[in-house]
């Protein structure tokens, strides 16, 4: 059994996944599985004290990334939170490139100086996570204008649409419902996605967020067109997400997505996760996404098996390790890179209170 052979639609042939190409799924499994193995690995360097500040891991949460952007373009914008590692991988970036910026190395995507927060990726059309609750979203706005004012005033490029993650703790804050306003008011084509995992931080989405349970009406209190999402299965999330980022491109035109999902980790790596019990987590597990995929693929599309799951994920496993590998023996940033990327360099005669300017005390203190 090859594969790389390409089956015929699954038995109802009524889904818009069914109609997916073998290699295409195999993609999003493999997409899944290398998240997965690559946030085991910065679990463990991370508790190795070999990368410092703020950690969120992703696992629970692949198939959100994976599935919403197998419905984009490479070229579309994206802009993230801070749990973005998983939408790195996914979007392309190379995973050696992605953990040496974690370990703070010259060879990460931002030079080591944006850490786990911070993923930037230009030739991937992906514009960072941002570690300020809900501050991608007016970014995400001003995304979705450029790409627009391109096309529509400029004559130039293509339509696109813009995709901006971001979590249930950043629906409350101002920042996004003024972003709401404006995409809605200029007709701007971006997909604000919610990854709704239950909790911001370790508050229940219920405590801090009125009518939790109907988040889109949100966005449709904006005239957005909002859809609730389940974003644990992938084919779903396909079937669902598909058409709205086809109708967002065509028509230009926002979008609101309330996508669920769970996180098996805490909300970083020292949460001690006292606000929900084990019985839940384990009962995310039985739904896991990964999994489903796989026994789809097993049992309905015949197209791996058990030999073949075990291949891939020994091939995933020697790919992170390699990028782990990688990381710890890339070269630290060299000093000067403090001046780089800033939109000045700053000047003693500027600057009185710095006690140092390019490794010299400062002449003027």
């Amino acid at each position: 059994m090859s594969q790389a052979s390409i089956s015929a639609p699954g038995k109802s042939g009524s889904r818009l996944s069914d109609s997916l190409p073998d290699d295409t799924l195999l993609g999003w499994l493999r997409s899944m599985q290398l998240i997965r193995e690559f946030e085991t690995r910065t679990m463990q360097a991370y508790q190795q004290a070999k990368i410092g500040g703020f950690c969120h891991i992703y696992t629970g949460e692949e198939a959100s990334a994976v599935g919403t952007f197998a419905c984009a373009k490479p070229t579309d914008p994206v802009v993230l939170a801070y749990r973005d590692h998983g939408h790195a991988l996914a979007r392309g970036m190379d995973p050696k490139v992605c953990m040496a910026e974690m370990f703070g190395k010259a060879a990460g995507c931002a030079k080591g100086k944006g850490g786990s927060m911070h993923m930037f990726d230009k030739p991937h059309w992906l514009f960072g996570g941002h570690g300020i609750v809900g501050a991608q979203t007016p970014l995400g706005a001003g995304l979705a204008f450029a790409a627009r004012y391109e096309w529509d005033v400029l004559g130039t490029g293509e339509k696109k649409i813009c995709l901006c993650y971001l979590g249930d703790g950043a629906v409350d804050q101002g920042a996004f419902s003024e972003a709401l306003n404006l995409v809605a008011l200029y007709s701007l084509p971006v997909i604000y996605i919610i990854e709704n995992n239950g909790y911001s931080m370790g508050t229940a989405i219920k405590r801090h967020s009125a009518n939790a349970e109907h988040l889109i009406e949100r966005g449709k209190a904006f005239g957005i067109n909002a859809v609730e999402i389940d974003g644990l299965d992938i084919r779903n999330l396909y079937d669902q997400f598909k058409p709205i980022a086809d109708e967002c491109r065509d028509l230009q035109r926002p979008a609101f997505i309330d996508l669920k999902t769970y996180r098996y980790q805490g909300h970083s790596m020292s949460d001690p996760q006292k606000y929900r019990t084990k019985d839940e987590v384990d009962r995310y597990k039985k739904k896991d996404s990964i999994a489903n995929l796989l026994h789809h693929l097993m049992t309905e599309r015949n197209c791996i098996d058990e030999a073949g799951w075990k291949a891939m994920r020994k091939e995933l496993s020697a790919e992170v390790k390699e990028a782990v590998e990688f990381a710890e023996q890339a070269p630290k940033p060299d000093p000067s890179e403090l001046f780089t990327d800033v939109y000045t360099n700053p000047q003693p005669n500027l600057s009185p209170s710095a006690v140092y300017h390019h490794g010299e005390k400062n002449p003027l203190l």
